[in-house]
C-alpha cells in the first residue's frame, strides 16, 4: 500500500520541521544573537538549576499524562497556549533564573496540554498509556541536525530509536502499576532520558532569555516560540505515528530517510 499525494506531502513537511534545528537556531533567527556562544558560558550553578528544574517538570509532566489526559476535547487552541506560554514567560524574564523552578513546571504542562490536544487531533487514544507517554516523548524530539537531509541516520528516527526501548518498559510497567510517589526504575530511567534531551533545549531558551537584556517582554517572546516550537514537532510525530498506523512503521521509515533534501530548500520522495 502507497502513500496517498496528500500524506506523502504530509511526511515531507513533518521531517522539514523534525530535521530543521530547534531551540537554538528558532531564538537566534527571533533575537539575532549567537545562542551556542552563550551556552559555553553557562555558569554551573545555572546548569544545575536547570537539570533540577527539567526533572522536575518532567516529573510532574509524567503524572499529568497518565492521570489527567483522556479523548476529551479541551476548550483551548494552539493559539491560547502560546499566549499562557508567554505570560509565564514574562515572569521568567524578569525574574530571570530565580523564577525557572516554579516557571518550567508550569510551561511544560502547558506544553503538554497542547501536544495532547493535537495527538488527538491525529486520532490518537489518549485513554492508552502508550499514546500519553508519546506526547511526553515528544520533549526530546526536534532538535535535528542541518545537515540531516543528507544523512543516512536521520535525527528524529535516532532518538526515537535511542528511547525506544526505555519507553517500552515504562509504558508496560505503568500499564500494570501506575505512577508511584518513588518513581520505578523503568519510568526512571525513560524520564532520565527525556530530561537529559529536553534540558539542552530548556537550556537553549534560557540563555536566549538572558542576552539582550532580560525583561517580562524578551521572556515571553522566548517562551511563546518556545511553545510553538513543540507544537509543531507534537503535529509533525503524530503525523508520522498516524502515517506508520496506517501504511506500517518499517515502510514508512524507509521512506523518510529517502527524502532528498533538494536546491532552496525542496524536499522529493522517490517516484511510487
Amino acid at each position: 500500500m502507497e502513500l496517498s499525494a496528500s500524506d506523502r506531502e504530509a511526511l515531507l513537511q513533518a521531517k522539514l520541521v523534525l530535521e530543521h534545528p530547534g531551540i537554538a537556531a528558532r531564538a537566534a533567527e527571533l533575537l539575532g544573537e549567537p545562542i551556542e556562544r552563550a551556552l559555553e558560558s553557562l555558569p554551573r550553578s545555572a546548569q544545575e538549576v536547570i537539570a533540577t528544574a527539567t526533572q522536575k517538570a518532567l516529573d510532574i509532566g509524567l503524572r499529568l499524562a497518565v492521570l489527567t489526559l483522556d479523548n476529551r476535547p479541551g476548550p483551548s487552541s494552539r493559539l491560547w497556549h502560546r499566549v499562557a506560554g508567554g505570560v509565564t514567560g514574562a515572569a521568567g524574564g524578569f525574574f530571570g533564573i530565580a523564577a525557572m523552578p516554579a516557571e518550567l513546571p508550569l510551561s511544560t504542562v502547558i506544553i503538554l496540554r497542547s501536544i495532547a490536544d493535537i495527538a488527538r487531533s491525529h486520532g490518537e487514544d489518549l485513554y492508552a498509556v502508550e499514546a500519553r507517554l508519546a506526547c511526553l516523548e515528544v520533549l526530546a524530539l526536534g532538535g535535528g541536525r542541518a545537515d540531516a537531509f543528507r544523512a543516512a541516520e536521520t535525527g528524529y528516527y535516532a532518538a526515537r530509536l535511542g528511547l525506544a526501548q526505555s519507553f517500552r518498559r515504562a509504558a508496560e510497567y505503568i500499564s500494570h502499576h501506575g505512577v508511584s510517589k518513588q518513581l520505578a526504575p523503568p519510568v526512571a530511567d525513560w524520564l532520565t532520558r527525556i530530561a537529559a534531551r529536553f534540558s539542552t533545549q530548556v537550556s537553549q531558551g534560557f540563555v536566549a532569555k538572558a542576552i539582550p537584556l532580560v525583561s517580562a517582554a524578551t521572556g515571553a517572546a522566548i517562551n511563546t516560540m518556545f511553545v510553538q516550537h513543540f507544537q509543531d514537532v507534537a503535529h509533525a510525530h503524530f503525523t508520522i505515528r498516524r502515517l506508520e498506523r496506517a501504511y506500517g512503521a518499517e515502510y514508512v521509515q524507509g521512506l523518510y530517510t529517502q527524502l532528498q533534501w533538494q536546491q532552496y530548500g525542496v524536499g522529493t520522495l522517490p517516484e511510487a
